[in-house]
């Protein structure tokens, strides 16, 4: 337990080498999942006030397909698209850095205090993102940030139209 959260702890610090250690983990895809997980509820606590306890549940579903669909989208991009000529990676291994990226979102349970949340949100979204290009530039090996960025765009872009349509097809939003 005191590994795992030394290994968030890490990722929320931009530690480029637990982004490394997790790459080459296998056994660290139930702990990537649980940092998806716990960030997602952290978001559900903190939007209480917005949007209720059923965002705490909508939080934790969404987050690990957009997780997943994120992974997915970043591997076809970092790996298929726009390669450097030392990319090598799987799909497991950015599911593992993307999934420990999501570590600084646990601040988000802050958000639950009035007046503050906005702040908070926006604090752990850019967080995030940074981790995450982190994350994707440890993964596949990039020498350039900026590839890694344009990479994890890319991905945002098309995850967020491909979860725009699912909850079209699945009746609107969460208070619909």
């Amino acid at each position: 337990m005191q590994n795992y959260i030394d290994r968030m702890v890490r990722a929320a610090k931009l530690d480029i080498n637990l982004y490394e250690e997790v790459e080459a983990d296998k056994g660290s895809m139930g702990q990537a999942m649980g940092v998806v997980v716990l960030s997602s509820i952290a978001a559900g606590i903190g939007s209480i006030g917005t949007i209720g306890v059923k965002g705490i549940i909508f939080g934790a579903i969404t987050a690990l397909i957009s997780w997943y669909v994120w992974a997915y989208m970043t591997y076809f991009i970092g790996v298929k698209i726009l390669p450097e000529p030392q990319t090598k990676a799987d799909h497991g291994e950015l599911l593992r850095t993307i999934g420990f990226s999501s570590s600084p979102g646990l601040i988000r349970v802050l958000a639950i205090i009035p007046g503050i949340s906005g702040i908070i949100f926006a604090i752990a979204s850019i967080w995030m993102l940074v981790a995450m290009i982190i994350a994707v530039r440890q993964a596949l090996d990039y020498q350039s940030t900026l590839r890694a960025v344009g990479v994890c765009m890319i991905g945002w872009v098309i995850q967020a139209i491909i979860l725009a349509i699912l909850f079209a097809a699945l009746g609107g939003s969460i208070s619909g």
